[in-house]
């Protein structure tokens, strides 16, 4: 026989030839394949259990299946297909096809002739199945009754494996195994490792019931026992854990109410029994609450030209941040009664938000608690688990708290931006509690079952972005905003702290190895590309470790002066290279200025003409709000042409075309509106624009020119680039104030609220 019939893929069960399975599906695939089947005559399919269950196709087939029959049909209430299927045969498959999504196949039906061996086989496995219904307890006398009159091999394999309790994937073997002498192997070798186990359960049934015996007998043993160790005045186990719970109370410092709940819980755990598996979790929750520093507070230090000189030393920068910190000092030693600030520092990675904090606490004289909430989904890490659950332990507050030791500590919550929430709930509404400073002087966690006071601790939480603090938090947050360092403040903090602490580490002196300021500088510009000094500190430890092998190979010991050369020499070639101005003017070119998490650059925004019919093409990667700038530029342009002397046949006949370099960075935001403006007003009037110049402003339909953000970084980049003037909005003339005097002294700043005022220096002078 060789025609080619449906596939039934089949993931959960084997169907044996001479075995009859009721099934039902739901599943589309099967549904419409059994439709198709019950149409073919003889109702005759193909039964495949495929190798690979999770990717299915024609290589996961294997080479024998069962020729299977449907025999009936039917739908039934719940939505269901019930079908009974018997198999036939074992059969050899080849020839698989996909036709309409599903699968055919040639067959050959497998013919088995049995000689005398087989029958030897017969009666052994006979005798073995005999023994095996005998000895385990699940397997019922059912199958001997469909021995009666058969004496083949193939079909009593078949029959066995069919009711013994196998796995799926073993039970896939006996199909793919053709040879019924090898399969009554298997058999035999399954149903004796079944019988094993059989046995040893016997076995474990016996010792547990000694053991239940034996616990009555020890519990009684250990009364008496108990009553001796009482009449001597000796005790230890849990009767000395009482005692030491009993001498731990009486010197805690805590309010009468956690004071008798904590003298209930130790009466509770002297009555249990020694036995009772609650007795393990009673004495956690004990220790947790006598270890709890309920009372016990640190001094703030009261001088405040420590604490500015402290912050000064270990922190470059960061003014508004430390500034705050001496305030909220000041403020409460005049008063004596302020409630702790809820600080949240926002910037980039790497920029010191956490050592700043760590620094803090330092120069407060206080104990440091630290976690991190990156990640977390479930509510019971910040609050708890209940004391029902096996396993409970505090949330994460408390265990901070204990681990600082005082009730008073700086408290620091790290990546409070990067909660999640599901069905385990919203650990950011469980902070709430935490954090507002109207609630936190009655925190209940979960386990502990009792009002902690957190109003005198200082919580500062630290985030990478502050739209993505969750609402109802940033509400109760002191946001204070660390921007990016300037290649000048980096500079600074290499010399007086990066360097002299990674000569410390590798083992080296000033005297040995010193490093120009060029040098630094070149590290910074064109070995790291990061908003803090992360890198910048792995890169001088890099320089570092590079002398000390020199030192040790060469065994020369000789001074080190570490230069521009001498770096590209170590570190090889550059890693990032900046923007640059071009050497030339051009007509359509000019220079904008970008804002990134590593700093500021300048941004050559491009615009060309070509014949066309007035489209308006854009590339480089560009947002949703830049498109929308580059839109508004030109319907601004076309809506003042008279005023700017621009030809309408220009935009009638020809195609404009706006370009930014470096399309596979993404770019978005609205400050770039001056410079599509310039270019494209430059490039109408085939005017140059001087390469000297850069300008950056957001622009509405009126010709407003609106303010922006991260000015000091753009500038700083612009100054990188040897940009000597640049246009900024009037709205930002206050951000000019925390540009280093450095930079103003090499840049003209033109102050702009309209692009006239632009238009009028650029293209009428």
């Amino acid at each position: 026989m060789n025609n080619k019939l449906l596939v039934l893929i089949i993931n959960d069960m084997v169907i044996f030839p001479n075995n009859e399975v009721r099934i039902e599906y739901d599943n589309l695939y099967d549904s419409q394949m059994i439709d198709i089947v019950n149409k073919i005559e003889d109702d005759l399919m193909l039964i495949v259990n495929p190798i690979d269950e999770e990717n299915i196709d024609i290589t996961s087939f294997p080479k024998y299946g069962v020729l299977g029959k449907l025999k009936l049909k039917m739908n039934v209430p719940n939505g269901k297909t019930r079908i009974i299927i018997e198999g036939i045969s074992r059969v050899e498959l080849s020839s698989f096809v996909e036709d309409c999504n599903f699968f055919k196949a040639d067959y050959k039906l497998i013919e088995i002739k049995e000689d005398d061996e087989c029958k030897n086989y017969f009666n052994i496995l006979i005798k073995s199945l005999e023994n095996y219904i005998a000895k385990v307890p699940y397997m019922g006398n059912a199958i001997l009754g469909q021995l009666n009159g058969m004496n083949s091999l193939d079909e009593l394999c078949d029959l066995i494996v069919s009711f013994l309790p196998l796995k799926y994937n073993d039970k896939k073997k006996y199909i793919t195994t053709v040879d019924p002498i090898e399969r009554c192997k298997f058999l035999i070798a399954d149903m004796n490792r079944d019988l094993k186990f059989v046995e040893l359960e016997q076995k474990i049934e016996l010792e547990v019931e000694k053991e239940i015996n034996q616990s009555q007998k020890e519990y009684f043993l250990r009364e008496k026992i108990k009553l001796m160790q009482q009449e001597i005045g000796d005790s230890k186990g849990k009767d000395s854990e009482v005692v030491v719970f009993t001498k731990k109370i009486n010197k805690l410092k805590c309010s009468t109410k956690v004071k008798d709940k904590i003298k209930r819980e130790i009466e509770r755990y002297d009555s249990l029994n020694n036995n009772s598996p609650e007795l393990g979790m009673l004495r956690e929750y004990l220790d947790w609450m006598l270890n709890l520093p309920w009372n016990k507070f640190t001094k703030d230090t009261d001088d405040l030209n420590k604490v500015k000189n402290i912050l000064d030393s270990s922190h470059y920068a960061l003014t508004e941040a430390k500034e705050r910190i001496i305030e909220y000092l000041a403020v409460k030693q005049n008063t004596n009664n302020l409630k702790s600030p809820i600080i949240c520092l926002v910037g980039p990675p790497g920029v010191g938000k956490t050592s700043l904090a760590l620094s803090i606490a330092k120069s407060l004289n206080r104990n440091t608690a630290k976690i991190s909430v990156g990640g977390i989904n479930d509510e019971a890490e910040i609050v708890g688990h209940r004391r029902t659950y096996i396993g409970a332990n505090p949330g994460r507050i408390i265990q901070g708290i204990r681990k600082a030791g005082t009730a008073n500590p700086v408290f620091i919550i790290d990546e409070i931006d990067k909660m999640t929430k599901d069905i385990k709930g919203d650990p950011a509404s469980s902070l709430l509690e935490v954090l507002d400073p109207e609630q936190n002087s009655k925190f209940s966690d979960h386990y502990i079952e009792e009002e902690f006071d957190l109003s005198k601790v200082m919580f500062i939480a630290t985030a990478n972005y502050v739209e993505q603090i969750p609402y109802e938090l940033k509400d109760r947050l002191e946001i204070i905003n660390i921007s990016s360092y300037t290649e000048y403040e980096k500079l600074d903090i290499a010399k007086n702290h990066l360097i002299p602490r990674a000569l410390e580490e590798h083992g080296l002196t000033p005297l040995q190895v010193q490093i120009t300021d060029e040098a630094i500088m070149l590290l910074i510009r064109n070995y790291t590309k990061e908003a803090g000094v992360r890198e910048l500190g792995r890169m001088i430890s890099s320089l570092f470790r590079k002398i000390v092998k020199k030192i040790l190979l060469d065994k020369n010991k000789v001074f080190y002066n570490i230069d521009f050369f001498v770096v590209e020499e170590l570190l090889g070639k550059k890693k990032y290279l900046y923007t640059e101005t071009s050497e030339v003017d051009e007509v359509g070119v000019v220079n904008g200025m970008a804002y990134t998490v590593f700093g500021g650059d300048i941004l050559p925004i491009e615009a060309t003409l070509f014949k066309g019919s007035g489209n308006l093409i854009l590339t480089g990667s560009l947002g949703e709000v830049m498109q929308e700038s580059c839109h508004i530029a030109l319907d601004y342009i076309k809506s003042n042409m008279d005023k700017f002397n621009i030809d309408n046949k220009i935009l009638l006949e020809n195609d404009v075309h706006i370009h930014v370099p470096e399309g596979a960075v993404n770019k978005d935001g609205p400050s770039a509106g001056v410079t599509i403006t310039s270019a494209l007003i430059s490039l109408l009037l085939n005017k140059k624009v001087s390469r000297d110049v850069a300008m950056t402003g957001e622009i509405t339909l009126r010709g407003r020119v609106l303010g922006i953000g991260g000015l000091k970084e753009k500038v700083i980049g612009a100054h990188r680039a040897s940009i000597k003037k640049v246009f900024v909005p009037l709205e930002n003339e206050a951000d000019l104030e925390e540009i280093p005097k450095e930079i103003k002294n090499d840049i003209e700043f033109i102050k702009v609220s309209n692009y006239s005022d632009i238009y009028n220096y650029i293209f009428k002078r």
